[in-house]
């Protein structure tokens, strides 16, 4: 099932779904010129995201041998088919970032993420039965593959037409977006989305990823951009507006995540994100599948080292425990 977004460049959005995952769906879209096509993010790899991504490309009489692929990020919901749909040599571009990444999610990259969360106060019971059904690992793709990597502001062409990669770092260390200049057009990935705020989690190696979000989306509020097309759902707002509302959002966390800490001192970030408000359709804490518990505690230990850098928190190890406090 697909969409037509634009004319020239014809744009097209697929449809793919996201089984049993709160984010519903991906578009992937795809950029169709008479000398050469683009495909931008795949979906899980699952057989129901495989089915509807190779339906609609059939739909659109898609010639593989004809086409080359952009990765918006690393997540499994935007690369984890990528070694089904291409061929061994077709033209794959990604960030240098987040490729760096991908390479290095094997097994003992998830232990080294597990001790972590273990030290941060997540219940060992519940993260072991996260593992197998954790979609950033369970759908990615299992195949390796070998992009072109870029960095920011890197050009290329599909057809006649000029797309320029921004980098906008937060929701993954080298996520980026993709640029029609002339048309004024951007593929935002999940940089910027209208009806979800986008996971900003804390990474191995970065010191600030909530910092480097909203840097981000500063940088894309500077930009002229006439059609904004993101990776999930729809786009029923006005870019800036929803940019202001994204802005606002993380002040709001980062308050109640203070407000939180200085009425329980020494408190874990496992029993920060419990204590935060998260919507889940009115579920409390105990009723979250334990894969969105992971994900909001990542999200929360974003806020944390964002307050931590900001010298208003800092944390001390106790009894192999992470605990916060306020700063004097």
């Amino acid at each position: 099932m697909y969409e037509k977004i634009n004319d020239n460049p014809d744009i097209y959005k697929i449809y793919v779904p996201l089984p049993n995952n709160p984010l519903k769906n991906l578009n992937c879209y795809v950029i169709k010129t008479p000398e050469k096509n683009l495909i931008i993010d795949t979906g899980f790899d699952m057989p129901e995201c495989l089915a509807a991504l190779k339906e609609g490309l059939e739909e659109l009489n898609i010639d593989i041998d004809k086409t080359d692929m952009f990765l918006t990020h690393l997540h499994s919901d935007h690369t984890g088919l990528v070694t089904q749909i291409m061929k061994n040599d077709s033209k794959i571009y990604m960030s240098k970032i987040d490729y760096e990444y991908i390479k290095y999610t094997t097994d003992a990259y998830w232990n080294i993420v597990d001790e972590e969360f273990i030290k941060e106060g997540f219940p060992v019971e519940e993260l072991n039965s996260s593992r197998s059904i954790n979609p950033a690992k369970a759908y990615a793709t299992k195949s390796p593959f070998y992009p072109i990597t870029f960095d920011d502001n890197f050009k290329f062409k599909v057809g006649e037409f000029e797309l320029a990669a921004i980098l906008t770092p937060g929701h993954t260390p080298g996520h980026a977006c993709l640029y029609l200049e002339k048309e004024k057009i951007m593929f935002l990935g999940d940089h910027v989305l209208f009806d979800i705020s986008p996971n900003i989690t804390s990474w191995p190696n970065i010191k600030n990823s909530l910092l480097d979000y909203i840097k981000s989306l500063n940088k894309i509020r500077d930009i002229e951009i006439k059609v904004a097309l993101p990776a999930h759902r729809k786009n029923e707002m006005e870019l800036n507006v929803r940019i202001e509302q994204l802005l606002h959002h993380h002040d709001v966390r980062l308050q109640n995540t203070l407000d939180i800490i200085s009425t329980n001192l020494g408190i874990n970030a496992y029993e920060i994100a419990k204590n935060l408000q998260w919507s889940m359709r009115g579920k409390n804490w105990s009723e979250f599948p334990v894969q969105q518990k992971w994900f909001a505690v990542g999200e929360t230990l974003a806020h944390l080292d964002y307050l931590i850098e900001d010298n208003k928190i800092y944390k001390k190890l106790d009894d192999s425990i992470y605990k916060y406090y306020l700063c004097s």
